[in-house]
């Protein structure tokens, strides 16, 4: 596993790819969540597959997210998140997809897995990484 750069000693954070975009194109608790990760107040940690997979949603056409939008998002996302290359290989979820964020999260040591996913969210807690929905996150 290689950080990109230094944790600062915050909880680590698995941010799902759904509150990622909800993140980039609307105002609301997923750009909230954002800000925090940003502010420093937790430490968002995201695998190189997941980089992939918000790439190609991104462009999903539904979202009309501009190429400004998009380089900017990304251009951001790595300056403040932990980029890790998972080995990890877990099925853990009903979900094969969703995985990936559970390795990050193991692979990681994170303290939280946030996300809406109803797969995840039946998880509840995966070893010592809990499942939270972002406003949960948001309240605690």
């Amino acid at each position: 596993m290689t950080l990109k750069r230094l944790l600062n000693g915050q909880e680590k954070i698995v941010i799902d790819t759904n509150n990622l975009i909800s993140a980039i194109g609307w105002e609301g608790k997923s750009r909230d969540l954002l800000r925090k990760v940003i502010n420093k107040e937790s430490d968002l940690v995201i695998s190189i597959k997941q980089i992939i997979e918000l790439k190609r949603v991104m462009n999903y056409p539904k979202f009309k997210f501009t190429k400004s939008q998009k380089d900017r998002f990304m251009k951001i996302l790595f300056e403040i998140a932990s980029i890790i290359n998972t080995k990890t290989k877990l099925c853990v979820v009903e979900d094969p997809d969703d995985n990936m964020l559970v390795e990050c999260a193991v692979e990681a040591k994170a303290n939280y897995i946030i996300s809406g996913d109803i797969h995840l969210k039946k998880l509840k807690k995966f070893k010592n990484i809990k499942v939270m929905s972002v406003s949960d996150f948001l309240k605690k």
